[in-house]
């Protein structure tokens, strides 16, 4: 397995990272299964496992955190804050009060005495950044944490948090997760070259598109299940979405590559990227992506799918948590 180093901190971590959103919650919730899996990802190189308070109110951690505990040394712990499923906004974000709260519960439910890293799920337009920095400074300190980061930041807010780090004299976020894939490639615009200009880690998720690029009967499909006409043809903007996908499975089949595989390793060839986070559900869905690990993409291959999906475009609709109060709220275009 590939290893590169996480950014500036000087972790090295494989190319390949375990996603466990899917590991208990509304995903697969035989715990001697899961934690069989988390035993193969580790055995075959993966050393970079990442979860989050969110992922089935905090049963991913316990899963991930069991499933580790005589492991822990061979592992790069990784978790996010900031997403609790709840109401009461004092029980999310990224406010100091939180923080301290968030991070005592998920290493409590990890069952471990410190996180490689810690990274705020989403931009918290309601905490100053210097208050989230002072904090998580404050964590790195006391050794709580290692290493800090963010997910799903635009690029300005990249920048700005680097200039208040440097400003304030705090710790800097040293990593982004960012939400990447053939059909989702905005990031390659602004966030991506921002993220390389801090010497960043980037770890990327989603990379098969939320199922579009498995290769699999889409019908079939678990998101299917959950949101019906998610796949439909017939639905407005999934044509061209086909469209793109049909010349993508060409591509990969002229390559002799299945369409996952090539989706992974196209993820993984952008000089930004670090690791690309697979979510599997099943032991054969995590085997067969241990097996994409090996495949590189020639010039050829990445000028192909450019000419199918164009760079920088958004092919799949945007992550709704994203959106910015300057959209959603009216009262703030309004006078």
């Amino acid at each position: 397995m590939e290893r590169r180093y996480l950014g500036a901190t000087g972790i090295s971590v494989s190319a390949t990272a375990l996603g466990t959103m899917n590991f208990g919650g509304f995903g697969n919730t035989d715990r001697a299964e899961v934690n069989r899996m988390i035993h193969t990802a580790i055995d075959a190189g993966i050393n970079l496992i990442d979860t989050a308070d969110r992922y089935g109110n905090g049963d991913s951690e316990r899963i991930v955190g069991d499933a580790i505990r005589d492991r822990r040394d061979e592992v790069v712990l990784a978790t996010k804050f900031g997403l609790p499923d709840v109401r009461d906004p004092n029980q999310r974000g990224a406010s100091p009060r939180w923080i301290r709260t968030a991070v005592e519960a998920s290493l409590q439910r990890l069952g471990t005495d410190h996180i490689d890293l810690y990274q705020l799920h989403r931009y918290d337009w309601n905490t100053d950044l210097d208050e989230t920095l002072g904090a998580l400074s404050d964590l790195k300190r006391e050794g709580l944490i290692r290493a800090f980061g963010h997910s799903m930041f635009p690029a300005e807010k990249i920048v700005e948090a680097q200039w208040v780090a440097d400003r304030r004299a705090h710790a800097r976020f040293t990593t982004e997760q960012a939400r990447y894939s053939i059909l989702n490639r905005r990031v390659e615009a602004s966030v991506l070259p921002t993220a390389r200009r801090y010497d960043m880690g980037v770890l990327t998720f989603s990379p098969l598109a939320n199922g579009w690029l498995s290769g699999r009967d889409l019908a079939e499909n678990s998101r299917a299940r959950l949101s019906p006409g998610m796949f439909d043809r017939t639905a407005p903007g999934n044509a061209e979405r086909w469209h793109v996908v049909e010349g993508l499975q060409d591509i990969a089949s002229q390559a002799g590559l299945s369409l996952p595989h090539l989706a992974t390793a196209f993820v993984r060839s952008h000089p930004a990227v670090t690791a690309v986070i697979v979510g599997p559900r099943t032991p054969e869905q995590l085997d067969d992506l241990i097996a994409a690990a090996e495949h590189t993409l020639t010039h050829d291959v990445l000028d192909a799918i450019d000419a199918v999906a164009d760079p920088g475009t958004e092919t799949l609709p945007a992550d709704h948590l994203t959106e910015t109060p300057a959209l959603t709220d009216p009262a703030q275009r309004r006078r």
